[in-house]
Parts: structure tokens; C-alpha cells; sequence
């Protein structure tokens, strides 16, 4: 079985793409190369990762930071686990500032972690993306978004395009010179183009769709 390494030769991806779309490569040539991630070289825990991802959804940065740290403190550890929030009980959870849903959300993500359904770093390098997704998305509050964010930021895998993204899609809007956004099977088509470095693609796009003012501020990403 092979496995997946985390990150990709971001050099082959900038000509790979430049060599496959006139049009993104335009765009690229104006905004230069992009880095490759550094935290495809971190390790760090999918289990914590998709706690905190529960707990920033719908929230500004600084909120959700100061109830993490509730949490953490409730737990005495920062270390977001079935173990650890096994520590404290939904009304302290309440307590911290996590709403009903969000509580629910963590509960299943735990409950499935202490049933070995949630893979670790070590199991996700030999699994393809599809298979991550789907081991994913069955836990409560963790859409496709939230684990496609973890594989192009933490992962590293170099052909994931979000296509329900609103940033991506703006961005393919201004890249087409379209007059509305692309619905997402429309950006799937054209993404075909980009592969295998879709998520080099991705970067740019959300890069084209701030610079361009399309969005007020950079896009938030959940693994960020």
C-alpha cells in the first residue's frame, strides 16, 4: 500500500499549472510563486484539529479562542480528546461558552475516536483523500469543507479542490472573467485542467479572489 507523503514540490506544481492554463497563469505570473505550506512538515493530532475546528465554526477568531481556552483550562489539558473531555460534564462545557450543538459535535467526535473510528496520522498517509472524507464527515458538526481544509493545510495532498468554497469560487469567477460565480460541478469541470495540483490551483484562487476584491478580508480557513 502506499503511502502519502504530506506536502509536494510546489516549484512542479507552479509549472505544471502555468503550462496547463494561459488564463491562471496570468494571474500567477502577477502574484509570483506561492510557499509551500509549513505546517505540512508539523506533526499534530487529527482528533484535537477537528475539536478545535468545531469550536471555531461560526465564531470570530478571538471568540472562539477565548472559549478554547475555557475548555482547556475545565480540562487541564490542550489536549482535546474523548479522555480529556471526559473530564468535565455538557453544563461545564456550557459553562465555557460551547453551545448545545457544538457540544453534541464534540461528544460524537469523541465517542468515535474511543471506537477507533477516527484514523491518525499514521493510518491517513496510507489512505486516499476519499477515503479520509468519507472516515470524516459522519461526525456531527464536520462537513466536507472542514476536512478538505485539513488535507490541503495540514496534509498536504496536492489535488484538493473545494469546490463549495466561496473564496475558490470567486476566484475562478475572476480568473474566467465570468459574469456570475461557477456553481461548484461547473469548477469541478474546469478544475479537471489542474490536477494532480489542484490545491495549488486552490491557493491561487483564493489569492485572486482577495487581491481582487471580491472578499472584504482574506478567507477563513478552519485548519488556520
Amino acid at each position: 500500500m502506499a503511502r502519502h507523503a504530506r506536502g509536494f514540490d510546489v516549484q512542479a506544481a507552479y509549472a505544471h499549472l502555468a503550462r496547463r492554463d494561459r488564463r491562471l497563469a496570468a494571474w500567477m505570473k502577477r502574484l509570483g510563486p506561492l510557499p509551500a505550506e509549513p505546517r505540512w512538515r508539523k506533526s499534530f493530532d487529527p482528533v484535537d484539529a477537528l475539536a478545535r475546528a468545531i469550536l471555531f465554526q461560526q465564531l470570530s477568531g478571538k471568540a472562539a479562542s477565548t472559549i478554547v481556552r475555557r475548555v482547556e483550562a475545565a480540562i487541564a489539558s490542550d489536549r482535546l480528546h474523548h479522555d480529556t473531555l471526559g473530564r468535565i460534564d455538557d453544563a461545564a462545557l456550557r459553562a465555557c461558552g460551547v453551545s448545545g450543538n457544538k457540544t453534541l459535535a464534540l461528544r460524537d467526535l469523541a465517542a468515535r475516536e474511543a471506537r477507533g473510528e477516527i484514523p491518525d496520522l499514521r493510518r491517513m498517509s496510507l489512505m486516499h483523500q476519499d477515503e479520509i472524507v468519507a472516515a470524516l464527515v459522519p461526525v456531527r458538526g464536520i462537513g466536507r469543507w472542514t476536512v478538505e481544509m485539513m488535507l490541503m493545510f495540514r496534509l498536504g495532498r496536492p489535488d484538493v479542490l473545494p469546490v463549495d468554497d466561496l473564496g475558490i469560487r470567486k476566484g475562478a469567477q475572476k480568473v474566467d472573467r465570468l459574469e456570475a460565480m461557477p456553481m461548484p460541478r461547473e469548477l469541478a469541470a474546469r478544475g479537471e485542467k489542474w490536477g494532480p495540483y489542484r490545491t495549488y490551483a486552490s491557493l491561487y484562487l483564493w489569492k485572486i479572489a482577495d487581491l481582487a476584491g471580491a472578499a472584504k478580508a482574506a478567507t477563513p480557513r478552519s485548519q488556520e
